[in-house]
């Protein structure tokens, strides 16, 4: 009997051949998938911190820190004293960043045309719409959790604050 697909192994086995294209793409290009997501995300919000960005990322500071410094090595992005916390720093994209991300952008429109060449406009809108239905409600119900778990732990608070104010931005 054959098996209905699964909509959670479909999400997952997407989303990696996103992946694997996107790494096949910006190694072309001398740079990784990782610091493409940081330019994509510090064009969306500018003066996002370290911190805030890599539990965007979920990754540790210290990787973001990297991924910064190889950035800013290239003169793409700035780290800049936080006005009210001298102990943040605050990422800008500088000017050098423009063509790169507008060449990202090209690429970010080909690989949608590419996931999406068999499907019509109408299907295409339907599942946006289930799939930020899904994302509201999973972010929701994970920010619910983490909150009940200890909402003494500043962490759990910051990364709540951190994920609703971008999911927020997102799902609109």
């Amino acid at each position: 009997m054959p098996q209905t697909p699964d909509l959670l192994f479909l999400l997952h086995d997407v989303a990696r051949l996103l992946r694997g294209e996107a790494d096949r793409r910006a190694s072309a290009q001398g740079m990784t998938r990782a610091q493409w997501v940081i330019l994509f995300w510090l064009e969306r919000q500018p003066g996002l911190s370290q911190k805030e960005l890599a539990e965007i990322l979920e990754v540790e500071p210290i990787t973001v820190a990297r991924l910064i410094d190889r950035l800013e090595a290239r003169g793409m992005v700035e780290r800049r004293p936080d006005p009210k916390d001298r102990r943040i720093w605050r990422l800008h994209l500088l000017p050098p960043s423009a063509p790169v991300l507008a060449e990202l952008q090209s690429e970010r429109a080909d690989m949608h045309r590419m996931a999406t060449i068999n499907v019509d406009e109408a299907t295409e809108r339907t599942m946006i719409d289930g799939l930020k239905r899904m994302k509201a409600t999973l972010v929701s119900e994970c920010r619910h959790k983490h909150l009940m778990k200890d909402t003494s732990d500043k962490d759990t608070v910051d990364r709540g604050a951190v994920i609703r104010n971008f999911v927020q931005k997102d799902v609109a």
